[in-house]
């Protein structure tokens, strides 16, 4: 993530990049999880540990720091209140779950923050509250797609009880990612101003250097959504990284907000086998 002039200063990314040239985000989740053992072959993948094992998710966010992390990325992007429903959780217990999330990456900076060695020369590490698409929580690889068939206000109405959560929840900003479609990055956008006090990065899955995996261009997208004050950033993640020079081109030409970039590996995701080959 890198600053640019213009940046709005009310906001921690732009604070952040008042203080450092760019900062660096946190690596993949559910892909170091199952590298340290977890069994993530669940619809709800990574949220999956804040019911079981969530010492090993705040764990994660604390090594992540000591790497060099100035951002990191907490375990709520497949966490909703349908998918938790799917489990027999109720409604307050997926609140609960949720507001973990931001609490486990919370503790883990404010552990590393302690170390008055650790962060001499940084600023202090953000910590994201990740928001995933309406195709996340369908487990079916749509976030890759975008043909959901549904309105703008059908998918506000799906995110905006999660956003209301996570958005009290303590989170330095919420982090809209994988969007795959101008409808859903549209609806994300329109419902920030509900929530006045945050801002947010808004990032989507592309298929190529020019288009979102809908098909709509990216730079119109990023013209789209960016305006707004609360939009703190705008970029492209979950993409193969070969299209990422092209995509930063094009959204530089919609806005001068920063830029976020955080590609996949390189792979292709296999909906059915529930992996990357």
């Amino acid at each position: 993530m890198s600053r640019q002039s213009g940046a709005n200063q009310r906001n921690p990314i732009a604070r952040a990049l008042a203080e450092q040239g760019c900062l660096v985000l946190d690596g993949a989740l559910a892909t170091e999880l199952e590298r340290r053992g977890a069994d993530l072959r669940d619809a709800l993948w990574s949220a999956k540990l804040l019911i079981e094992a969530p010492e090993m998710i705040r764990r994660l966010h604390y090594d992540y720091l000591v790497a060099g992390a100035d951002v990191v990325t907490t375990a709520s992007y497949q966490a909703t209140f349908e998918g938790f429903a799917r489990r027999g959780l109720s409604r307050s217990d997926a609140a609960d779950l949720m507001r973990l999330s931001v609490q486990l990456a919370a503790e883990a900076r404010d552990e590393f923050w302690a170390d008055e060695e650790r962060r001499s020369g940084r600023v202090r590490p953000l910590v994201a509250a990740s928001i995933g698409p309406y195709g996340a929580y369908l487990a079916d690889g749509s976030e890759y797609r975008g043909d959901y068939g549904l309105s703008e206000a059908e998918l506000m109405d799906f995110h905006r009880p999660r956003m209301a959560v996570l958005a009290g929840a303590g989170a330095d900003l919420l982090a809209c990612e994988t969007i795959p479609c101008l409808a859903e990055g549209r609806a994300l956008a329109r419902l920030l101003p509900e929530f006045p006090d945050v801002t947010a990065w808004l990032s989507f899955s592309c298929c190529d250097g020019e288009h979102v995996c809908h098909g709509e261009r990216f730079a119109e997208v990023v013209a789209a959504v960016a305006s707004g004050d609360q939009a703190a950033a705008v970029g492209v993640n979950c993409t193969p990284p070969q299209y990422v020079e092209s995509l930063i081109g094009a959204a530089r030409t919609a806005t001068d907000k920063p830029i976020v970039v955080y590609p996949n590996s390189g792979e292709a995701w296999d909906a059915g086998a529930g992996c990357w080959v």
